[in-house]
């Protein structure tokens, strides 16, 4: 019994660290970014086409983490596999992933396509209201999930985000809702986050010695 709670133990450590090299962090931050900037862009290009354009810019992230983590990440940390609980975990993460991403895509719709009249500060505020509970629920079940409470943290810090610049919007006339200012701000301190963690790892795992990743004496 004690060998299994020690290897359990050491599973457990293994997965959380697995999420401390500042991917999933930049990632997060990379999403975050669109909410600041897609409304900057929506009086050129609409609502539909202002997200819609950041599909490629996606794309080139999710190549860049999967390379940098082939590349960088696993040199030094190594390959590894984890049992069938982890892996339970890891999938019900993807589904609220999935499930985030549907009802952002929802409220993207509702704005889009003017569902909630436009103008009407009641229906802004109970969107921006919606929008904040979503990203409470996303980082609080990732977190927990994951063990990570910086995620907690930043569903929190992006909850705020809607209400502050809704706010920003009615008593100082931000444009937008406020967004590209407080989701702005969240964005650069989540991939600021993720670029510290990203290099604390690469100095705290070097590269073998050349000798040793060719397996030689």
């Amino acid at each position: 019994m004690s060998g299994d709670n020690d290897l359990q133990k050491a599973e457990r450590k293994v997965f959380t660290s697995t999420f401390q090299d500042g991917l999933l962090d930049i990632m997060i931050g990379s999403f975050v970014l669109m909410m600041a900037v897609g409304p900057l862009l929506s009086v050129q290009l609409g609502d539909f086409w202002s997200s819609a354009i950041f599909l490629p810019f996606w794309g080139l992230i999710y190549l860049g983490v999967l390379l940098t983590r082939k590349y960088v990440i696993l040199p030094r940390t190594g390959k590894v596999k984890f049992g069938t609980a982890r892996k339970h975990k890891l999938t019900r993460f993807s589904i609220i992933m999935v499930v985030a991403n549907l009802i952002f895509l929802i409220l993207g719709v509702i704005a889009a396509f003017r569902i909630v009249p436009s103008g009407n500060e009641r229906s802004d505020w109970i969107i921006n209201l919606i929008f904040s509970l979503t990203w409470l629920l996303f980082g609080s079940l990732a977190g927990l999930l994951l063990g990570l409470p910086r995620l907690i943290v930043y569903g929190l810090i992006l909850a705020a985000a809607p209400i502050i610049g809704e706010w920003l919007r009615v008593e100082h006339g931000a444009t937008h809702h406020g967004y590209p200012i407080t989701f702005g701000i969240a964005a650069g301190v989540i991939f600021l986050i993720g670029v510290f963690l990203f290099v604390q790892l690469l100095r705290n795992n070097p590269l073998p010695p050349e000798n040793v990743l060719e397996g030689k004496a």
